[in-house]
C-alpha cells in the first residue's frame, strides 16, 4: 500500500479518535454538571419529607422509562454530591473530569478533602478505572507514596529527575501474591511476581515497563544476573529490581551498585539516563539503610514489600480485572 496513503488513513482515525475523546469528556462533565444540579434541588427541597426522594425517582421513571442513573439511590448519591462540593472551588475541575462512578467511590472512600483531591489528580494522570481506583484506596496508596517516608539517594546522585524518581517510590509496596508458601524463599517470590506481572506492574506505578527477569549481565567473562529489569518511560531510564526475603543489610547496596554501574556501562543507551535501583527487603532499619546509601554513588531506594495475605470480601470485590489491567497498561 502506498505510504502516502497509509499516512492519510493515520491522520483521519487520529482526527477521529480525538473527537470521539473530546466527544466522552464533554458528555461526562455535561452529564456530572446535570447530577450536581439534580443534588441542588433535592437538597432545596428537603422539606418535603423522608419520601420525596422516593418520589421524585418514580416520576423521572414514568417520564423518562428508557434512561438509567435515575433510581432512588442514585438520586441520594446526587444529593450528598451537591453537599460535598458546593462550598468548594477547587473540585469543581477534576469532579466534572472523572466519571460519574469513580466520584461515588471517592465520596464513599475517602473522606479527607485533601487525600480525596490527590486521588482525583492520580486518575486524572494514569487514567484509572474505577475498580483499580477502589484497589489503590484500599491499599492505602496515598499514605505508601505520599506520605511513606521513603529511603534513597536520589537527591545526591541524580543530576536531574530526583523527584520524579523519589516521587515513583511506595513504602511499603503491596503484592497479591496470596499463593505464596509459608517459608517462601526468593526465587518464589519472583516466579509469583511473574505469574502476576501485570499486578506487579500495577503497583509498581505508571512508565513501569518489563524487560525480563534474571537478567544477564556478562563482565569479563562472569555472568551476572538482575532478579527483574524494567525500563521507566518517564524517566528514560533502567530499574533494577532484587527482591529480598530478610531484613535489609548493607552488602545489598553495595551489590546493587555494581549491578547497575553494569547496566550504564553494557546496557543503557547514550540516550537513557543513568540506572535505578530498587531494593524490596521483608522489613528494614532506617538508619542502617540511609547509612548504607550515604556513600554509594548509583541512585538506589530501599522499601519494604507487604503480601496481601488476608483480603476482605468487600477488597476482593475490588481487585482489578485482568481486563481492566490490560486497558490500563496499554494506554501507558
Amino acid at each position: 500500500m502506498d505510504t502516502s496513503f497509509q499516512e492519510i488513513i493515520k491522520n483521519i482515525k487520529s482526527a477521529i479518535s480525538k473527537t470521539q475523546l473530546e466527544i466522552m469528556i464533554g458528555a461526562n462533565k455535561k452529564l456530572v454538571n446535570l447530577y450536581y444540579n439534580i443534588g441542588k434541588i433535592l437538597e432545596e427541597n428537603i422539606s418535603w419529607g423522608n419520601k420525596f426522594i422516593d418520589h421524585v425517582a418514580m416520576e423521572l421513571k414514568m417520564s423518562f422509562p428508557n434512561l438509567q442513573g435515575f433510581s432512588i439511590r442514585n438520586l441520594k448519591y446526587m444529593k450528598v454530591f451537591y453537599n460535598e462540593y458546593k462550598d468548594n472551588e477547587e473540585f469543581v475541575q477534576p469532579v466534572a473530569q472523572l466519571p460519574w462512578k469513580h466520584n461515588i467511590t471517592l465520596m464513599q472512600k475517602v473522606k479527607d478533602k485533601k487525600v480525596r483531591k490527590w486521588y482525583m489528580e492520580k486518575c486524572l494522570e494514569d487514567t484509572w478505572s474505577d475498580s483499580v481506583l477502589a484497589y489503590q484506596i484500599d491499599t492505602n496508596l496515598y499514605y505508601r507514596q505520599e506520605k511513606a517516608v521513603k529511603h534513597n539517594n536520589f537527591e545526591l546522585t541524580l543530576k536531574k529527575n530526583s523527584d520524579l524518581a523519589n516521587y515513583m517510590m511506595k513504602d511499603p509496596y503491596a503484592f497479591d501474591l496470596l499463593e505464596l508458601t509459608k517459608n517462601y524463599q526468593e526465587k518464589e517470590l519472583e516466579n509469583k511476581m511473574l505469574d502476576k506481572i501485570k499486578n506487579v506492574l500495577l503497583e509498581l506505578g505508571n512508565g513501569f515497563s518489563f524487560v525480563g527477569n534474571q537478567y544477564k549481565v556478562t563482565i569479563d567473562n562472569q555472568d551476572f544476573y538482575i532478579d527483574l529489569l524494567f525500563y521507566h518511560i518517564k524517566l528514560k531510564c533502567y530499574i533494577a529490581v532484587e527482591l529480598k526475603v530478610v531484613e535489609f543489610k548493607p552488602e545489598f547496596a553495595r551489590k546493587m551498585g555494581f549491578y547497575l554501574t553494569a547496566l550504564d556501562e553494557e546496557v543503557k543507551d547514550k540516550l537513557d539516563n543513568p540506572s535505578i535501583g530498587i531494593i524490596l527487603c521483608k522489613n528494614k532499619s532506617s538508619k542502617i539503610v540511609d547509612y548504607s546509601l550515604k556513600y554509594i554513588n548509583k541512585p538506589v531506594g530501599v522499601s519494604e514489600y507487604k503480601i496481601l495475605e488476608q483480603i476482605s470480601k468487600e477488597f476482593k470485590n475490588n481487585l482489578p480485572t485482568e481486563d481492566e489491567i490490560n486497558w490500563h497498561l496499554s494506554i501507558e
